[in-house]
């Protein structure tokens, strides 16, 4: 058996890509990632680190059941992570807040929330709304502007880079193989086999799974899938580590393990363009500013932007081949929220050779249903 033979092909080594291929490892697999560069366009380097449940689900029901499942088992993935790789990504799930700098936005949100919470088949959970004063009770540094809150128990955060890196070392205990600079240029399948070609080399295994992130487009026709994914642009601010004041994640705002406070609140059709606009990040840091004025007296120590993978309504993409059996599509813009599903509930579908039909809904076939006249 030479190296270049697997059970199983992971296109992409982002957070996607090591959950599941982290999953299929703890299933007895030899398993390869295959990942290009450190010039490839990377949203793991980008995310905010939220395990976000609190207004997932508008227009598909069934994504609102999926990240919530992935909420409540992520405390156990933590665990079952740091004695598999020794890391602890620090995860907790205090409950998260959307704070409102008016009425007008705190009707909005209840709206919005109104809207999610009453479509058919919608998984129920709890959430609420707090005023002023009850926010002052949490948050005592809050700014004269904030009015009120939606709050949501379920909703947490982690130290993403750790994560990370808490993948890949747990899938290399396993015996797992990481190739970086191996860029995927052709995917071919017959009798029952996958020949993957990469850097000059060819790897062969029964079974590919593409989760490359917005390079799913490129790859998915090699293995008769669609993966209509685009990228979406996100600045990031960080500040210099501070006393400890905000005890909960916010869905712009969260304090980090190490004492920095994130600042993200970014959605920018840029097509690839990861360049940083002090226009937007003025904006961001305003906001940030009026939630809580302390922040003003912090430096600003960083900034980035990166690209988020998105589909056309948002909403993750989980196939699997017709044309190509023992291919499978794993793509989302969630892959920190999701990573414990991924892990613990799609490598296993994988690694048994067929999703389950509760993925049906995650199908690029969505796409194509006709509008209605």
């Amino acid at each position: 058996m030479s190296e270049a033979e697997f059970d199983a092909i992971v296109v992409g080594g982002g957070l996607v890509g090591a959950a599941v291929a982290y999953g299929l490892a703890c299933h007895a697999l030899r398993v390869a990632i295959l990942d290009e560069d450190d010039t490839a366009w990377r949203a793991s380097r980008g995310n905010f680190a939220l395990v976000w449940v609190q207004s997932k689900g508008l227009g598909m029901p069934r994504y609102a059941a999926w990240t919530k499942l992935s909420s409540d088992i992520w405390a156990d993935f933590a665990a079952e992570l740091r004695d598999a790789s020794g890391i602890d990504v620090a995860h907790s799930r205090p409950g998260g807040f959307t704070l409102a700098l008016s009425e007008q936005e705190l009707e909005q949100r209840r709206q919005t929330l109104h809207r999610l919470h009453n479509q058919p088949d919608m998984v129920p959970y709890p959430y609420e709304f707090v005023d002023r004063a009850q926010l002052r009770q949490v948050f005592p540094q809050i700014g004269p502007e904030v009015v009120g809150a939606s709050f949501c128990p379920l909703d947490g955060h982690v130290n993403s880079l750790r994560l990370f890196r808490a993948l890949h070392t747990a899938f290399a205990r396993l015996g797992g193989r990481y190739l970086p600079r191996h860029r995927v240029d052709d995917i071919a399948h017959r009798d029952g086999e996958f020949r993957v070609t990469a850097a000059g080399r060819s790897f062969a295994a029964a079974r590919v799974v593409l989760a490359a992130g917005n390079g799913n487009r490129r790859l998915a026709p090699m293995v008769g899938l669609e993966a209509p994914v685009r990228p979406q642009r996100g600045q990031v601010i960080v500040t210099e580590r501070a006393a400890p004041f905000l005890t909960h994640p916010i869905v712009t705002l969260r304090q980090t393990d190490e004492g920095g406070i994130m600042i993200g609140d970014s959605l920018e059709e840029a097509g690839f363009d990861t360049r940083l606009g002090l226009g937007v990040l003025g904006t961001m840091a305003s906001r940030a500013v009026r939630m809580f004025p302390v922040l003003g007296r912090l430096n600003v120590v960083r900034s980035w932007a990166a690209l988020r993978v998105m589909t056309p309504d948002g909403f993750p993409i989980y196939d699997q081949s017709a044309d190509a059996p023992g291919a499978f599509l794993c793509t989302c813009h969630s892959g920190v929220t999701l990573a414990a599903v991924h892990a613990g509930k799609v490598a296993p579908m994988i690694a048994a050779g067929v999703l389950s039909p509760d993925l049906a809904p995650f199908s690029a076939y969505r796409f194509g249903v006709p509008a209605a006249a």
